[in-house]
């Protein structure tokens, strides 16, 4: 597996004694090489917590992230983040977003720019080179974050629900742009969403997490191959298994409801 998570609680701790709130109860899973792990769960029921646990940017109080043979201990080069907003530099162009992680990385200019224009051409905004930021749609800014990301070439790219502010459309096309690009980098993905249907299209393998504190609840392998048809009764199958335990998971997460599932008396 190029991707394990071992175990990771992670704790919020309160002012007061006592205070303290289990956010990660021990959330463990593993991706494979090249393949995209879909995270569903309940709306804060700490996904991107356990994002920003992944990509180094925060510690759990106990558990482990690795890769390949490494343990995750801060940032890592290996390791790509993309959030729902592209934040891309407003002053710099097109390309000159994409150039930016390598131009840190110290890559010579010529090199970068090629660089930077293949990944361009790979999420198919060839000839934008020369535009700002502000001269873009939001799908657009959402193509120029993925080449950026990808540009530096990490084993692992992590994906906060990076196309929910989009509309149906522009989503869609998005989501056929993203498996292009993986099928042609085999980056290991973990994809945070909130939208089942994009789940079970996307993925190989949907996480799905209870409520607080938040455990894997249940891991779904999608062997659907793909091209894959989203009105199809296969991945109809999947999205109804998937509903009914978020279903049950919002239930459970109601104030006054018990463990059982009934009212607090």
């Amino acid at each position: 597996m190029d991707l394990r998570v071992e175990g990771v609680e992670k704790r919020f701790h309160g002012a007061a004694a006592g205070a303290d709130r289990v956010i990660l109860g021990g959330v463990s899973f593993a991706a494979p090489a090249g393949g995209i792990v879909c995270v569903l769960g309940p709306s804060g029921c700490g996904k991107t917590t356990l994002l920003r646990i992944i990509a180094g940017l925060e510690s759990p109080d106990r558990g482990n992230v690795a890769i390949g043979d490494r343990v995750v201990r801060g940032p890592m080069r290996e390791i790509g983040y993309i959030t729902q907003e592209p934040t891309l530099l407003p002053w710099r162009t097109v390309l000159g977003n994409v150039e930016f992680g390598l131009e840190l990385a110290g890559i010579p200019p010529e090199k970068r720019r090629e660089t930077a224009r293949r990944y361009l051409d790979l999420v198919e905004l060839a000839g934008f080179d020369s535009y700002h930021p502000k001269q873009i749609s939001g799908g657009m800014k959402q193509k120029v974050a993925l080449a950026r990301s990808l540009a530096v070439e990490p084993r692992v790219l992590l994906m906060d629900e990076p196309f929910a502010a989009l509309d149906a459309q522009t989503r869609n096309a998005l989501q056929e742009v993203l498996l292009h690009v993986l099928a042609c980098t085999r980056t290991t993905v973990v994809f945070v969403t909130h939208n089942v249907d994009e789940a079970v299209f996307l993925g190989d393998i949907v996480v799905c997490m209870t409520a607080q504190p938040t455990r894997v609840g249940t891991s779904v392998e999608v062997t659907v191959p793909r091209p894959r048809d989203r009105t199809g009764p296969e991945l109809n199958a999947l999205r109804k298994e998937l509903l009914v335990f978020l279903a049950e998971q919002r239930q459970k997460s109601r104030p006054g409801t018990m463990a059982g599932g009934t009212e607090a008396e």
